[in-house]
């Protein structure tokens, strides 16, 4: 009987110590994603007030450089070099147009040379500190490329416009990255991947890097939007705001991003920072950034997570909500003037 109860204490004690282990590690979860989807601010829930005259002016130009870039042009990538060549040939003479001096940074690729393209506005303060607003420009294979990512591209170019002779305290670049596409992606053929590391051989201090990545497709049906488990448990059915997301190391970025574009816009929007494992955290080119230690975040409708078109056919310049995307290009407008210091 000695013997029994011993063991039975020592089968007790060892289960209370289990538990505990379990409560600890339960707690220890919860908080990582407490941490990792507590945004500052609040999301725009109410009615979109009607676009302004200076946004209807956005939407309309939205709306010519995404049918320029993917009605116009076409599916414009590898297999489409002359596309994808006059794509770059139209953003180049747009920014230019807009007053920047282009850099056209290219590479080889067999035959082909490809190009990334920067318009800078140095700083004046804060020179050294630099802030990268970025998005790529060529089609998937099969694809016009409508909202992946005409819309991106586009948003870069008139948020470019926007800046254009506009003084920074800290130095902000747009660039439209060429190659985000597989063949290229994640690869050392990467448009932003060979950006980023020119980068970082050039000693540049990156502070910021904002990704604009398939922005222009919202509804607000119910049953719109998915999630990997399980953030479906904390966040909306309807795909019918935009996305801040970044990598853990990237979190201050991110909350910095939101919490800066719900103080601009009244327009609803949801934010994490989730571990690159989770599908669709790294599928854009702040993902390069992240390979050579800067800070970054992609700014996105979701893409395959509500988009039907996505990677189709059909991702023509006609699905796209051009009301909403001025709606959030706008907002980005005053994110950007924050994390630039606009003057």
């Amino acid at each position: 009987m000695a013997r029994g109860g011993w063991i039975k204490r020592l089968v007790n004690r060892a289960a209370l110590i289990g538990l505990a282990i379990i409560g600890i590690l339960l707690g220890v979860a919860a908080w990582a994603l407490f941490t990792s989807i507590w945004m500052p601010g609040v999301s725009y829930q109410a009615a979109l007030p009607p676009l302004t005259p200076q946004e209807e002016t956005l939407r309309d130009a939205l709306r010519q450089d995404v049918e320029k870039i993917a009605g116009e042009l076409g599916e414009h990538n590898f297999s489409n070099y002359k596309n994808l060549a006059a794509a770059a040939d139209f953003l180049e003479v747009s920014l230019s147009n807009a007053g920047y001096k282009v850099q056209r940074q290219g590479y080889k690729i067999a035959e082909n040379t490809y190009y990334n393209l920067e318009a800078e506005i140095a700083g004046t303060n804060r020179a050294d500190e630099i802030v990268v607003i970025g998005g790529h420009y060529d089609s998937v294979f099969g694809s016009p490329g409508a909202n992946d990512n005409g819309t991106g591209a586009a948003a870069v170019l008139e948020l470019a416009r926007a800046f254009a002779g506009k003084k920074t305290s800290r130095t902000l670049r747009f660039v439209e990255f060429v190659n985000e596409e597989p063949p290229f992606f994640q690869t050392p053929e990467m448009g932003s991947v060979v950006y980023a590391k020119r980068c970082r051989n050039a000693g540049d201090n990156i502070v910021a890097m904002l990704s604009l990545e398939t922005i222009g497709y919202y509804s607000d049906q119910p049953g719109t939007q998915k999630y990997p488990f399980p953030l479906s448990l904390f966040y909306p059915s309807q795909g019918n705001f935009i996305a801040f997301v970044s990598n853990p190391t990237s979190a201050d970025l991110v909350r910095k991003a939101i919490a800066s574009f719900r103080r601009h816009a009244k327009f609803p929007s949801e934010g994490a920072a989730l571990p690159e494992r989770i599908p669709g955290v790294g599928w854009s080119d702040q993902w390069s950034f992240w390979q050579q230690g800067y800070p970054g975040i992609i700014v996105t409708d979701t893409a395959p997570a509500r988009y039907p078109n996505y990677h189709t056919l059909e991702d023509t310049p006609d699905k796209i909500d051009y009301d909403r995307l001025a709606r959030v290009v706008a907002g980005l407008e005053g994110v950007v003037a924050d994390l630039a210091g606009s003057q």
